[in-house]
């Protein structure tokens, strides 16, 4: 048996050795080391052997298993090295070509509008908050003092995943969650997705985009109000912009209004962006109304606070000229090259 595992060793090595390619070298593993290789073979037949003779055999056995595992690694070690230099012969890259034309995008227009409200914002010291888009009903209505009658509340109008929960219909559940969970003075922007059940026109979309504002610390008044949204109307559409406020009503503001800008493009003399009103409607408004206040649990004998909302899709339709807001959903790139 040590002449027919020698005569193995011998044939084994000149094989390997001699080996081409590794479809051959796997080949010759699996007849030589494999299960049913010829070295097995040899491991099963030492039941045979005296006890005397098992240990010498086994010994020599693994001997010639370790040399031949060695030997077939440093094979494939060597076919891999040859086959990455082939490779790279051929796959040779002239760092001198021009490279291929590459088109590089921009920011979507509603995109650009959000990052500039909050760039302003942000220089006039509030800070950023977010929150769900699927929301508990309680933080969408009723905190916000929106009784269970109120139309905004009907399936023809809001989107019900359950009986109390919904798809956010505006970004003011963010700023009801901000109440609960921090003190005055509070100064935040909520910018983010909202949905309603709108039919899809020119000017109405089940799915568009809001910035809502809070202020609340002590002795806030109306004409807070009024100075931060001229601030932000003179920042955002030039500086010979103006503001009003129109009475209005909205259950979670008390006082309520709606603020219109001056039409920027004809400074107020009547154009057909301002349909020849010279005003440009452009957000709600109003006092935060001491119940919502208090649903948040916010002292409305000690606090005061200012909210107000608007659409993204409305300020950059007013901006840039845009006449369907269709066009800035539908990922026409002959639209979008224009910003």
């Amino acid at each position: 048996m040590e002449e027919q595992i020698k005569n193995i060793q011998t044939e084994s090595i000149s094989k390997i050795s001699q080996c081409k390619d590794e479809k051959e070298l796997n080949d010759l593993k699996v007849k030589y080391l494999g299960k049913k290789g010829e070295l097995t073979s040899v491991l099963r037949g030492m039941g045979k052997l005296s006890p005397e003779e098992r240990p010498h055999i086994g010994s020599l056995v693994n001997q010639v298993r370790d040399e031949l595992e060695n030997l077939i690694s440093e094979k494939e070690k060597e076919f891999t090295r040859k086959e990455l230099e082939e490779k790279l012969k051929k796959e040779n890259i002239d760092v001198t070509e021009p490279s291929k034309k590459t088109s590089l995008g921009s920011l979507h227009p509603i995109t650009q509008i959000i990052n500039e409200v909050e760039d302003i914002f942000l220089g006039m010291g509030y800070k950023i908050a977010d929150g769900p888009e699927v929301e508990k009903a309680i933080y969408n209505f009723d905190k916000l003092n929106t009784p269970p009658d109120h139309p905004a509340r009907d399936l023809q109008d809001t989107f019900y995943v359950t009986d109390d929960i919904v798809l956010r219909s505006q970004t003011s559940p963010v700023q009801a969650r901000v109440m609960e969970e921090q003190k005055p003075p509070i100064k935040i922007i909520c910018p983010g997705a909202v949905y309603r059940s709108d039919s899809i026109d020119a000017t109405h979309s089940p799915v568009f985009h809001q910035v809502e504002g809070l202020v609340v610390d002590k002795n806030i008044a109306m004409s807070d109000l009024k100075g931060t949204l001229e601030m932000f109307a003179k920042k955002c559409l030039g500086e010979n912009t103006k503001i009003r406020f129109r009475p209005h009503h909205f259950p979670f503001t008390e006082p309520s209004a709606e603020a219109d800008v001056s039409c920027f493009v004809c400074g107020g003399k009547g154009c057909k962006v301002c349909k020849g009103e010279g005003w440009i409607e452009l957000l709600g408004c109003g006092m935060v109304h001491p119940k919502v206040l208090q649903n948040c649990g916010i002292d409305p004998e000690i606090y005061s606070g200012f909210a107000f909302g608007f659409g993204v899709e409305r300020i950059a339709m007013a901006k840039f000229g845009i006449d369907d807001m269709r066009l800035l959903f539908e990922n026409d790139v002959r639209f979008l090259k224009q910003f």
